[in-house]
């Protein structure tokens, strides 16, 4: 992007971004909730549409001269609707907890028994965790992983269910290496009478790519981030399924209002912007081929790490993520994240399922293969990260390796 006026009004502003575009191209980015944005998104980010207050939704704001914001809304709604094959979609959640915090506004009341996936076995802060906002105003009761297998047990799921009758059942994740099955989910969710709200923020650019089963025909409603394996901004979308309104015809109507003015103020129209964009990339048939080759090489990743020794949380993956359990290697996450980022590779790290150790200093590390890909790396550049962050944790210093390694891939192809 053409930082001229920037590098002119705010040299001090403009050295840092500098600083961070430089540390961006010669480092692995392998957190798997990052990804690196196109140009064209970074450009409509960067519009005069920043400029705008449009509080409301189209043709019913609030200000004057909306006319072309109207168009951009409407434009990104349809790329969405088109996309992911639904019926409705808000587009102006500004990221993913607040679009969860718009889908309980919407479908339970404080107080009522919510149900999901227990942070400490891949959920997120938003499913229910005591901290959060959906832990202090709901009744939040965990599913988890089998200690075994670390795979979701269904039937234990079903049994919770049935035992504590949630209004609402959240299923996705936030550091869970397997498919996810939305049709198992469902049919416990009706069986008990709840809405289902399937949160793919991880895995959406999976969902409309055909590599993960799609919740759209089994969920009610379907929260989505943008960016993560979308490759847009960091925004939200909302949507709700022809089976969400068929069972509440208003349900749409609800998460608008809960999302404006329960929750926000003006919608960011700039983001909105950059969100019609990358849906519009997402659409097209080469995304369908990044989508697919980002599970490819997450399990040629998977398999190189165990075969160097690893241990990995469910034994692989299935998906764009790996959560590895480092205790067999004698190093806390914490320092395997440090030691990795002085060699350039960027990871972040985590709890695992059953873990003893605190949060702040935990027994794992999660990583993964969204950024990689977008930067065209794949099986045989997979081994030789596998390796390269062996040697790292070994005490080897391949900081020139994976600078090497990085010249030969540019940020966006």
């Amino acid at each position: 992007m053409n930082y001229k006026n920037l590098k002119e009004e705010d040299k001090q502003v403009y050295e840092i971004i500098e600083k961070e575009k430089i540390r961006r191209y010669n480092t692995l980015e392998m957190i798997p909730s990052e990804n690196h944005t196109s140009p064209a998104v970074l450009e409509a980010l960067s519009s005069i549409l920043n400029d705008k207050y449009a509080e409301g939704y189209p043709k019913k704001r609030y200000y004057g001269g909306n006319e072309h914001i109207d168009e951009i809304e409407e434009l990104c709604q349809k790329r969405a609707r088109d996309l992911f094959g639904v019926p409705y979609v808000n587009v102006q959640g500004y990221s993913g907890s607040p679009a969860n915090h718009a889908v309980y506004m919407a479908t339970v009341n404080p107080g009522d028994k919510v149900m999901g996936m227990d942070l400490m076995s891949g959920g997120h802060l938003t499913h229910g965790w005591k901290v959060n906002f959906s832990g202090k105003y709901y009744d939040s009761v965990f599913y988890g992983v089998d200690e075994d297998t670390h795979l979701i047990d269904y039937e234990k799921v079903r049994e919770i269910a049935q035992r504590e009758k949630p209004k609402l059942i959240l299923c996705g994740a936030t550091a869970y290496p397997r498919v996810i099955d939305f049709k198992k989910f469902a049919e416990i969710a009706d069986e008990v009478g709840a809405y289902l709200c399937a949160d793919i923020s991880h895995i959406s650019g999976l969902v409309v790519s055909g590599a993960h089963l799609s919740p759209i025909p089994y969920v009610d409603v379907v929260t989505t981030t943008t960016h993560k394996t979308l490759r847009g901004p960091r925004g939200a979308l909302i949507m709700v399924t022809d089976k969400g309104l068929k069972k509440d015809k208003k349900l749409g109507e609800k998460i608008n209002k809960a999302v404006f003015p329960g929750l926000q103020g003006g919608p960011h129209e700039h983001t909105i912007a950059g969100i019609a964009v990358c849906l519009k990339k997402a659409a097209e048939p080469q995304f369908s081929d990044y989508g697919k080759q980002i599970v490819k090489n997450c399990k040629v990743l998977s398999e190189e790490l165990i075969a160097l020794g690893f241990n990995l949380v469910s034994g692989g993956t299935d998906n764009h993520l790996i959560v590895v359990d480092l205790r067999n290697k004698g190093i806390s996450g914490s320092n395997a994240q440090s030691i990795l980022e002085k060699s350039n590779i960027i990871v972040n790290k985590n709890t695992v399922p059953f873990d003893t150790a605190s949060p702040f200093n935990p027994s794992g590390i999660r990583l993964g293969t969204p950024a990689l890909t977008t930067r065209n790396m794949k099986e045989e550049e997979m081994k030789i990260v596998a390796s390269l962050i062996s040697l790292a944790l070994e005490g080897e210093d391949v900081k020139n390796k994976v600078t090497s390694l990085c010249e030969k891939f540019p940020l966006w192809n």
